[in-house]
């Protein structure tokens, strides 16, 4: 099963983005979203933001997410 997880851009700089997933900052290739600006809610797979998603579409996951990690433990 393959899974992006929802990331908040924090900054630009050619075609790298360093994002925030639920509390953890990473550096990202955006080179499939060449349009993404600092703000926005991107989703990333392997490295890469995949797809530019809604606010509420980025929550909503992270819930989902957090709800599966705790019916794990």
């Amino acid at each position: 099963m393959c899974i992006a997880i929802p990331a908040l851009v924090v900054s630009v700089d050619e075609m790298m983005a360093k994002v925030d997933m639920m509390g953890n900052e990473r550096i990202v290739g955006i080179h499939l979203v060449p349009d993404v600006q600092v703000g926005d809610y991107v989703l990333v797979h392997a490295g890469f933001a995949i797809e530019i998603v809604d606010p509420q579409y980025a929550k909503e996951t992270e819930e989902l997410l957090i709800e599966e990690a705790n019916a794990r433990e």
